[in-house]
């Protein structure tokens, strides 16, 4: 009764992580600009994949599995925002011009 319960909650789970995980792609597709794009990459992407973590730490029943499923969550959410916020940053040090949809430039008063 346990496993399927669980096998409900990993099927909820991954299709979860793979619709983030289509509107993270449409996002690259269809947003203007680098940085648009990366946004939409790091946080819609990142929350996909970790749903699929997620969902492997529900069915797993074992210890050591569940943890590094769980270890990896946590460590996509850390590292994902950060790098796409370092690869904006280095962009726009780069000279990068944005979209001209994109009305809020923070990083111009640094250079």
């Amino acid at each position: 009764m346990i496993y399927e319960i669980a096998a409900y909650i990993a099927g909820i789970f991954l299709l979860m992580g793979a619709l983030f995980s289509l509107i993270a792609a449409i996002g690259i597709v269809r947003l203007p600009d680098l940085y648009t794009r990366m946004h939409s990459a790091s946080k819609v992407g990142t929350m996909g994949a970790g749903l699929s973590f997620l969902a492997l730490a529900t069915v797993a029943f074992d210890g050591p599995l569940i943890l590094r499923a769980i270890v990896g969550f946590v460590f996509l959410m850390l590292t994902a925002p950060v790098s796409a916020h370092l690869l904006a940053r280095a962009a726009c040090l780069a000279g990068y011009k944005s979209d001209n949809l994109t009305e809020l430039n923070d990083f111009a008063k640094d250079q």
